[in-house]
């Protein structure tokens, strides 16, 4: 009974707090969906479900789903073959004092605000006039182009800042996972002629088929959210919204245009697709995997 009184001690709290802090938003923001609610009025007009018919008129939000779909596809495919690569790379250095460098100086880009390494990125390197990749551009024989009216070289440019911000996370993780990886299987596979690549895609591979599950899920559910590099280096969405992403129109719909509850429509779709991404990978957690 003492037991059960402590456990309710301890979780009650923790329970509320998930619930003030998590759950009510969340709850909140879809019930919000259903209304024209914009905080300057006095009368928050029931629109049942025009909120979510407008989005299938909408050639911004189309836009903007798509784009986010191809971020998270592309930018989480390069940051998985990219840190698997740096991982092992670093795991084959036989200095453990090295290794250890190693692996802080790629995590440093993860601990600083990304919005201060946007703006960073936004003035020393994409600059029209002095930035750094003008100035690659100048040496070899081209002339300064202002990448803010690009299409497609603007929304390439936020997904290299994205892989160069995030990749040392994914990195330190894929080096524990390879630090797991019994010596004494790669050492009979060496007995047996195999090389390199073999006992990678035979033996490394499948026996971190756990940890590149989680950090696969746990990357796309990260990159549907990212907001801050969209909203400093393509705060209107670039040319012909072609690096428009759902986080930041629901940002401009929400605070600029103060259409809320549009916004929340917007926000509930995007909490859908994460919870399906999210719903994936317990089942996959819950694999049971033989070796």
């Amino acid at each position: 009974m003492k037991n059960n009184r402590f456990v309710a001690a301890v979780l009650i709290p923790a329970y509320l707090f998930i619930g003030l802090f998590s759950l009510f938003p969340v709850l909140y923001g879809i019930g919000i969906s259903f209304f024209d609610y914009n905080p300057v009025n006095s009368v928050q007009p029931f629109v049942w479900l025009d909120n979510y018919l407008k989005l299938l008129e909408d050639s911004t939000f189309r836009h903007a789903l798509v784009n986010t779909l191809v971020f998270c596809v592309v930018a989480v495919a390069l940051n998985m073959v990219l840190s698997m690569f740096l991982a092992r790379m670093i795991f084959a250095v036989p200095w453990r004092w090295l290794r250890v460098a190693l692996r802080v100086a790629i995590f440093i880009p993860c601990v600083a605000p990304k919005v201060g390494t946007a703006l960073i990125w936004k003035h020393g390197i994409l600059d029209t006039k002095a930035g750094l990749l003008n100035q690659l551009v100048k040496l070899l024989g081209g002339s300064s182009v202002n990448w803010y009216t690009t299409t497609w070289p603007l929304f390439a440019i936020i997904i290299v800042f994205t892989l160069w911000s995030d990749i040392g996370y994914n990195t330190i993780l894929f080096t524990a996972g390879l630090e797991g990886v019994p010596e004494e299987l790669e050492e009979a596979a060496d007995l047996d002629g195999a090389g390199p690549f073999r006992k990678f895609i035979k033996i490394t591979l499948p026996l971190m088929r756990r940890t590149f599950a989680f950090v696969t899920i746990m990357t796309v559910v990260d990159y549907f959210q990212h907001f801050a590099q969209f909203r400093v280096l393509a705060p209107n969405g670039g040319m012909n919204d072609s690096a428009m992403v759902l986080t930041n129109y629901i940002y401009q719909t929400s605070f600029r245009d103060y259409d809320m509850g549009y916004a929340s429509a917007m926000s509930t779709v995007l909490f859908l697709m994460i919870l399906a991404v999210s719903l994936f990978q317990n089942r996959m957690l819950r694999a049971n995997w033989d070796y």
